[in-house]
């Protein structure tokens, strides 16, 4: 009986202390961004970018400087980490019709990145078009590269680019 009780005890303090590790190796994406032109892959030639995140606990913030040869541009988004469905107003260019969107962005099992889902609907006079799109981000071990994986598939086809940026 008592050392069933021990191995019960000992059981139990293994379990508390690997959901503290669990917990404790969740990473923080905080900080200035600047996108590697040469690492990175299916972007338009001219375009670069340049991300500012603010990360506490399950929410992120971030402004994206998008920097073109026809300007400049900045687009502010947030992601709720905690695997529900929200819905958002997805960015649209000037003058086009604004599109619906739903996203759930989670943890990634190992906690070293995340999972951004969504699906977006736009109306026009054609009818209603929808659009899918994932974000897988990894933050690297020690922290000084953001890999941002992006898969969008819509009716007019689909496409993948990567993007690597480095901490300023």
């Amino acid at each position: 009986m008592r050392r069933k009780l021990t191995f019960t005890g000992i059981a139990i303090f293994v379990l508390t202390l690997s959901l503290g590790i669990a917990a404790a190796e969740k990473i923080n994406f905080s900080g200035a961004w600047t996108m590697d032109r040469g690492r990175s892959m299916g972007l338009p030639a001219d375009m670069n970018q340049v991300m500012t995140i603010t990360h506490t606990g399950d929410k992120i913030q971030l402004e994206t400087k998008l920097i073109t040869s026809q300007g400049e541009r900045t687009v502010s988004d947030s992601y709720t980490l905690d695997g529900k469905e929200a819905e958002f107003t997805p960015q649209s260019p000037p003058g086009a019709p604004v599109p619906k969107g739903k996203r759930t962005a989670n943890w990634l099992p190992r906690g070293n990145g995340i999972l951004v889902n969504e699906e977006t609907i736009t109306e026009t006079p054609n009818g209603q078009v929808k659009n899918q799109l994932a974000r897988k981000w990894i933050l690297s071990p020690d922290g000084t590269t953001l890999t941002i994986d992006l898969y969008f598939d819509g009716p007019n086809g689909s496409f993948e680019t990567k993007r690597i940026f480095v901490k300023k």
